[in-house]
């Protein structure tokens, strides 16, 4: 992912749009994309900022987080319980989330989901 433009250049595309300059003739002046200038331009109206957004991290593990407790206890229920299973009953309880969620949300509580002693042991031995 490319680093977002300068601030500088930002301020100055928003002031020429400002003055009266199209987005288009902004944009050609300093050298960006036209839907750049025009996004500036609606963000700086709106919000009265031209500073990128933050890029990357975790928005949506909050979700996940605020039904720790359910989570948590159908764990406990069944330690045994697949993660397409576990969704499938978050599901019946309102609690909309992926399995991929659910082994994100096990991995930063640090509980593993090897399968141990609730398994059964194979009848053939080791394979």
């Amino acid at each position: 992912m490319p680093s977002p433009l300068s601030v500088d250049l930002r301020e100055r595309v928003v002031a020429a749009v400002t003055e009266g300059a199209s987005c288009h003739r902004a944009a050609a002046r300093f050298g960006v994309s036209v839907s750049s200038a025009s996004r500036w331009s609606e963000r700086f109206h709106h919000e009265g900022q031209v500073a990128a957004k933050p890029s990357g991290g975790d928005r949506t593990s909050h979700r996940v987080e605020a039904h720790a407790g359910l989570i948590l206890r159908l764990h406990e229920e069944r330690p045994e319980i697949f993660l397409c299973e576990l969704r499938d009953a978050l599901a019946g309880h309102g609690v909309q989330t992926s399995t991929s969620g659910l082994w994100r949300f096990f991995r930063r509580h640090r509980i593993t989901r090897k399968k141990g002693r609730f398994t059964r042991l194979s009848r053939h031995g080791r394979t």
